[in-house]
């Protein structure tokens, strides 16, 4: 009897590993695509190949913070880092997140277990705990915190809200922002948000972020609840949980741009990865329609617009077309994208959205470097007359602020005067230079192209 429940205990213990092994194994892989899909908007881009080792350094995770919060991080680089330039660059990221508070708590975040030194070596679950922290705070919660008004579900309908009070099943529903407790909040809010706007309406039901999304059928359904008319559920409902999972992935990438983050092999399983399906499912947050309408108006109605700006932008600069054109557009969207760029959260953090409109928005503006390089490229004496044009236009940029207190402000005006005369000095110089080049142009050869001098003219 002895020798049998030993042997229970045994494989007992063997099937648990497995199972972590494998739990393991797509949370990895899964976070590794999520990395990297906000990766690819770093400056520039980066790629996860190996996650547990990749992130030993802690460069891929300053950077990954700031692509997802719009700071600047310091950070120790180079091809001869030691251990303790790792520690140091983990370290600053653990500080970075704990300094952070929670949208849900308004506390700051806690980091459970998580400390440098694990990080450095690699251990598998402190790196994917980590990293699943850095998703549930600057994605789930975030985006699920910014919902608008959802019925709060009974305990009858779901296994996440099964902690709720006898009470709540036989009182009324109430209307009321989700913000429960952090982790059991965030993602009852999350399951709350697919059971009301997709899979409820299709006499759909989902419990958890687990089994009942093995079939496929509730991807579908958020699908069609974003995009209308684009789902034929009847025929979904015929096929096979790797046809539909399939599908469904191509389908969300290909008309919604969310990254393929889950492979079907691993959704279609017993038991899938919460974890993992609820990284990819809160992708689709972004593309509801009334998500942050009543926070930030402003950012919902023009967000989008300054992002897709700001990436054609990059992409015309790629081509190398009308730089003055180019040049001129930037100018008469920064005030607006200045404006999108105010913090509206308690914490006085970016959004996720205003973080990439952010990295987006300091892509294009490196035409202005490039801008000043040319410049400085010119034949005498025309070099200095860009330079000093280039000077010239920044400091018009730079606003004054006017301060309560008028003396100060007087003293503020009074400094903006000063720099503004020592800047324009070479004015006249500047405009002599350039009146000469115009006159022997032709002396050039040809090496001053018309459309720069044209660009330069007073």
């Amino acid at each position: 009897v002895a020798l049998q429940r030993g042997s229970c205990t045994c494989l007992t213990l063997c099937v648990m590993c497995v199972y972590v092994n494998e739990q393991e194994a797509v949370q990895k892989r899964t976070f590794t695509k999520w990395i990297n899909s906000h990766l690819a908007k770093h400056v520039p881009p980066l790629e996860v190949k190996d996650l547990f080792e990749d992130i030993k350094d802690g460069v891929m995770l300053l950077a990954l913070l700031e692509v997802l919060s719009g700071q600047k991080l310091p950070c120790e680089q180079g091809k001869k880092l030691k251990r303790i330039h790792w520690v140091a660059n983990i370290g600053t990221a653990l500080k970075f997140l704990e300094g952070r508070k929670s949208t849900y708590r308004g506390s700051p975040i806690k980091l459970v277990n998580i400390n440098s030194t694990d990080i450095v070596d690699g251990r598998p679950s402190i790196v994917l705990g980590l990293v699943w922290t850095i998703i549930l705070y600057f994605q789930i919660e975030e985006l699920t915190s910014s919902l608008p008004e959802l019925p709060l579900l009974s305990s009858s309908t779901s296994s996440m809200d099964s902690s709720t009070s006898s009470t709540d099943t036989t009182s009324p529903p109430i209307k009321r922002k989700p913000l429960p407790p952090v982790q059991g909040g965030a993602r009852k809010a999350l399951l709350r948000w697919v059971q009301q706007t997709s899979t409820k309406c299709l006499g759909l039901e989902v419990k958890d972020f687990g089994p009942s999304w093995r079939t496929g059928l509730a991807f579908f359904a958020l699908i069609n609840a974003l995009r209308p008319n684009l789902v034929d559920m009847e025929r979904v409902r015929r096929r096979s949980n790797q046809e539909n999972l399939q599908e469904a992935f191509l389908l969300a990438e290909t008309e919604l741009g969310i990254p393929q983050l889950l492979d079907p092999e691993d959704v279609d399983v017993d038991k899938p990865d919460e974890k993992s399906v609820m990284t990819y499912v809160a992708q689709f947050l972004k593309y509801h329609p009334q998500r942050n309408q009543r926070d930030v108006p402003y950012l919902a109605a023009s967000g989008v617009s300054l992002f897709l700006f700001c990436q054609s932008s990059s992409r015309l600069l790629g081509l190398k077309m009308d730089l003055k054109s180019l040049h001129v557009q930037l100018e008469v969207r920064r005030k607006q994208v200045e404006g999108a760029l105010q913090s509206t959260q308690r914490d006085g953090m970016l959004t996720v959205d205003q973080a990439l409109v952010k990295q987006a928005w300091e892509r294009a503006s490196n035409l202005l470097d490039w801008h000043l390089q040319l410049d400085r490229s010119l034949p005498a004496p025309l070099d200095t007359v860009g330079v000093w044009l280039h000077e010239a236009e920044g400091a018009l940029r730079d606003e004054m602020v006017v301060q309560l207190a008028d003396d100060i402000t007087a003293n503020t005006v009074h400094r903006a005067l000063e720099q503004h005369k020592v800047s324009m000095a070479p004015n006249k110089k500047g405009r002599r230079q350039f009146c000469v080049v115009c006159m022997f142009s032709s002396c050039l050869c040809g090496s001053i192209p018309g459309t720069l001098v044209s660009s330069h003219s007073p």
